[in-house]
């Protein structure tokens, strides 16, 4: 009968030998996952070790793109609906309580987004979950942020995203960029071709060759929303934030302060600084440092909300300077 020794010796020779056919079938589906071809004459090991530090780096580029591709899906955002006294002809029910609504004049409330009609009383009740139907949405500026991109199923206004495109494609060096004011004429032009066509306005240098036109339609664009960007409840923060001396301090406070933007508000603010940002870093050709930019930039995404008169203008210089800073921090703050 062979002895414990000899069969742990046994045990320790198999192990031994199933080791390298362990390893040199990990190798041909390496070999076979990079489409080559290998001999009946293995390769050494010196050989198999870059390949399997391209064949890691190759997996983690995919895994890479797909968290992208993931996180290019559009956002799921929250809208409270925007409910008006409606006068309704013929029987109406509910559609909350599914209950008849009495009366001549005045019955209850509808939804100016997505039509949704309801008692006054149920109006209270009713889940953020407005779903803005094209039909009710009939026009693109002065339209509320939120309800344009869930009305065209996207992650910013089209606006933002077509003008932008725009100005980077022939625009980035023009001096004095979104300083110079363009034509007013052609700037309203470019805002009732959006409000008629939506994502089909050409706005290409064949219809406007002045690119100031287009930045002066962005900055209308955004100057005409009924909430601004960095909107009325969030203002009192990013104010804050921009009195902090200390730069470590202003920029907490300020990640803290984009926390109080909605979804949609905060994603066009992201999409807008990185293009302020590249604008800067063409600085010699078009004379538009962070500072400029804030100064144009920031009464145009800020408004001080039910503020007496010199309050406001005391805010004006925060304002640049919240402006001035998310252009400078863009990369930190919108990571």
């Amino acid at each position: 009968m062979p002895s414990r020794e000899s069969c742990v010796g046994r045990k320790g020779n198999s192990s031994l030998v199933h080791k390298p056919r362990h390893e040199d079938k990990q190798q041909d589906m390496l070999a076979a996952a990079l489409g080559m071809r290998i001999g009946p004459q293995k390769p050494s090991s010196t050989f198999w070790q870059p390949l399997k530090l391209l064949a890691y780096s190759q997996l983690a580029s995919l895994v890479h793109r797909a968290t992208l591709k993931e996180n290019d899906h559009t956002p799921m955002y929250d809208k409270v609906h925007n409910f008006k006294v409606h006068t309704f002809r013929g029987p109406h029910w509910c559609e909350y309580c599914a209950n008849f609504m009495w009366g001549l004049i005045a019955q209850g409330v509808k939804c100016a987004d997505c039509g949704l009609n309801v008692h006054k009383q149920c109006s209270k009740l009713v889940p953020n979950d407005c779903k803005p139907d094209l039909k009710h949405v009939k026009k693109v500026y002065s339209c509320d942020l939120t309800t344009l991109v869930k009305a065209h199923n996207a992650k910013r206004p089209m606006v933002v995203d077509m003008c932008i495109q725009e100005i980077e494609s022939r625009g980035l060096k023009s001096e004095g960029l979104y300083r110079v004011s363009g034509f007013s004429d052609l700037i309203e032009d470019v805002k009732l071709t959006f409000d008629r066509d939506g994502a089909k306005t050409d706005i290409s240098v064949n219809v406007y060759e002045d690119i100031n036109i287009i930045t002066g339609a962005l900055k209308l664009y955004l100057r005409d929303l009924p909430v601004p960007v960095i909107t009325y409840d969030a203002y009192p923060r990013f104010i804050e934030a921009a009195k902090l001396s200390d730069p470590d301090e202003r920029l907490e406070a300020l990640h803290e302060a984009m926390k109080l933007l909605p979804p949609a508000h905060c994603e066009t603010l992201k999409y807008l600084m990185a293009h302020l940002k590249r604008v800067t870093k063409n600085e010699k050709n078009n004379l538009m440092n962070a500072e400029n930019l804030g100064i144009v930039f920031g009464p145009t995404l800020m408004r001080a909300p039910n503020l007496d008169a010199m309050t406001a203008l005391n805010d004006i210089r925060y304002q640049r300077q919240v402006v001035e800073s998310l252009i400078k921090n863009e990369e930190i703050l919108f990571c």
